[in-house]
């Protein structure tokens, strides 16, 4: 059965129609299912960085704390077969709390080592749908940061094969976003 990580990132709830989007896109593909709310995964430190940087055998109990959360959500991520990213649009780019996901999860010889030919990506080839929603941003458009940036980041831990699912516009006419957003959903292979 296809694992499936879904990443809820809105700091809206139940209002978010980045996680009723994220909701349908899993509800589509089907499998086995973890749920990730990313509202509570917090910013990374200075002893947060000490730790990701200390060699693993040479961790005090501290850095080893520090470092659970991350561990987990990688453990979550190299698990599944699919990542469906609930990513709402705030101010052009990722929300806070993916952000936060993005920091935990990128560690130097966890999920991207770097070699004499440069950065190779450790996470394992993955599905990518994201969950895209704006009131006014188009998805690939020049104001557009969030789906660059995640390709960008996705890509240099391995993570290549990503497809967007978009409701843009949502301020602008959402019945129209939502609708098209549903018929990407119906059009994508389970």
């Amino acid at each position: 059965m296809t694992k499936i990580l879904r990443l809820d990132t809105s700091i809206k709830g139940e209002h978010s129609i980045s996680l009723q989007l994220a909701e349908k896109v899993t509800a589509k593909l089907g499998g086995d299912v973890t749920v990730r709310d990313c509202s509570a995964i917090p910013a990374i430190d200075g002893a947060w960085i000490g730790a990701a940087y200390t060699p693993a055998d040479a961790r005090t109990a501290d850095q080893k704390a520090a470092l659970a959360l991350s561990d987990a959500l990688i453990a979550e991520l190299k698990a599944a077969d699919v990542l469906v990213i609930g990513c709402g649009v705030y101010n052009f780019g990722v929300t806070g709390p993916l952000k936060h996901w993005i920091d935990m999860v990128c560690r130097v010889g966890e999920t991207f080592k770097y070699t004499e030919a440069g950065p190779q990506g450790l996470a394992g080839a993955k599905r990518v749908v994201v969950a895209y929603a704006s009131g006014g941003v188009p998805a690939g458009s020049g104001y557009d940061l969030a789906t660059p940036y995640l390709k960008q980041v996705l890509g240099f831990i391995g993570i290549t094969d990503v497809e967007i699912v978009a409701a843009q516009g949502m301020n602008v006419d959402a019945a129209a976003a939502m609708a098209k957003a549903d018929e990407q959903i119906a059009a994508l292979a389970a």
